[in-house]
């Protein structure tokens, strides 16, 4: 039995969950079966595993070219197969320790279908270490394999952004950012900066008061995280509040709210008569969670906000956030398997959704309201298309500009994720 504070155990442990998004599950859900299996497991083995799972998914298109090679025939076992991937993305990162992990892995693999990998583990990965340069220089010369995204995503981001396609790929191969939205009814920015710096935990501020950590680290080491003093939020995220405007006095509504942090946040900024909507009842639990640690309220309920006669009162919305559901391509570094688990045709199942959301919430905007329809997607099908159409559809809708552009497509950074906004007005 593997000890669970081996590498050989994270190495298994993290290939199981692979295993489940290679056969079309949730990254997440995977890796809570693997905290439920191994419910004694300390923080420090977590993290290690989770760090392979991530790393192995999102070096994919790479380790799937490289296996390709290194075998004669593809291997039918998933969870060989995640093994040799979780290895692979491992020797990469960290060629110092190579022997290590491989012979980690190969210690892994025996738990595999009663150790029948263990010999072709070892050959597959000390082959790649005797070939590791001819290799690489293949695989840089397929762009699959170099910007480990497929191929359809590459051609998509290839048209959308013909200047600044590849540093969008490289950015999502990259550790995303960890940022956090100062809860302003309970302490100042100033405030909380200075109780990090005492704390001994470097951060600088964005603009608009984000705080983006010099390092990630679990919530538990934030001065007053428990307390509600303040969130984690992408830095992108934390435009969506400010840019809708609620003042005090409005009746608005957020439609898609889950986990709540954008809710929370125009609570934060003035005292608005909320609802907040969701169509899954977990999920809309999380939100009245998030909001009780924050000490904030609102009417949570789970609906689907398109269909207006299970939730709407009748009374029409000053303000609308409309963060819809879509592909979720500006956030991959954050969800690697979302690369993998999605199809180019979802991207028109996304859209036709959004149109019908869009539609939906129209109704219940007052005349001279506002609504700030969002996505976490950087294609165009789902962004300034889908507005477009929009606006065609209805007359009485007029684009607002955001920083003196008619939209507001911000590109994944080192400092925030990829997101689009745009602000629409219901004439009189």
């Amino acid at each position: 039995m593997l000890k669970s504070d081996s590498l050989a155990f994270a190495l298994h442990t993290a290939a199981s969950a692979v295993a489940e998004v290679m056969a079309g599950r949730n990254l997440t859900e995977a890796l809570t079966r693997c905290w439920r299996d191994h419910p004694k497991l300390e923080g420090a083995a977590r993290g290690a595993i989770q760090d392979l799972a991530y790393n192995a998914l999102r070096q994919f298109g790479r380790g799937d070219f490289l296996l390709a090679r290194l075998m004669e025939k593809p291997l039918r076992d998933g969870a060989a197969q995640a093994l040799l991937l979780c290895a692979l993305a491992r020797l990469e990162v960290r060629p110092e320790e190579a022997h290590t992990i491989v012979d980690q892995a190969v210690a892994a693999s025996a738990e595999v279908a009663n150790g029948k990998y263990k010999s072709l583990t070892n050959g597959v990965l000390r082959n790649f270490l005797r070939q590791r340069a001819a290799l690489l220089t293949e695989a840089e010369a397929d762009d699959v394999a170099r910007y480990r995204h497929p191929r359809w995503w590459i051609a998509h981001l290839k048209r959308a952004y013909p200047r600044d396609w590849r540093a969008v790929l490289e950015m999502g191969n990259t550790h995303p950012p960890m940022t956090l939205r100062v809860n302003r009814r309970r302490i100042s920015v100033e405030n909380y900066l200075a109780q990090l710096d005492a704390a001994g935990i470097a951060a600088r501020p964005l603009e608009g008061g984000a705080l983006l950590l010099a390092r990630p680290m679990p919530v538990e080491r934030l001065p007053g995280f428990g307390e509600g003093l303040c969130s984690v939020q992408d830095g992108g995220a934390q435009r969506a509040a400010v840019l809708l405007g609620v003042a005090d006095g409005m009746r608005a509504l957020d439609a898609c709210a889950a986990p709540g942090g954008k809710t929370a946040h125009m609570l934060e900024l003035a005292d608005v008569d909320m609802l907040a909507l969701d169509a899954d009842a977990a999920r809309a639990a999380r939100v009245s969670e998030n909001l009780a640690r924050l000490g904030l309220e609102a009417r949570v309920q789970t609906a689907d906000c398109r269909h207006l006669d299970a939730w709407w009162d009748g009374r029409e919305f000053d303000r609308i956030l409309a963060d819809v559901p879509c592909s979720a391509s500006g956030v991959v570094r954050r969800h690697p398997d979302i690369k993998w688990l999605r199809r180019e045709p979802d991207i028109a199942k996304f859209a036709r959704q959004q149109v019908e959301i869009l539609d939906a919430l129209w109704r219940v905007l007052a005349p001279g309201g506002k609504l700030l329809y969002a996505t976490c997607s950087l294609f165009p099908e789902e962004n300034s298309a889908q507005v477009a159409a929009f606006a065609a559809r209805h007359e009485d809708c007029l684009r607002l500009e955001l920083a003196g552009a008619p939209e507001l497509q911000l590109l994944p950074t080192p400092e925030h994720d990829g997101f689009y906004y745009v602000l629409l007005q219901k004439l009189d």
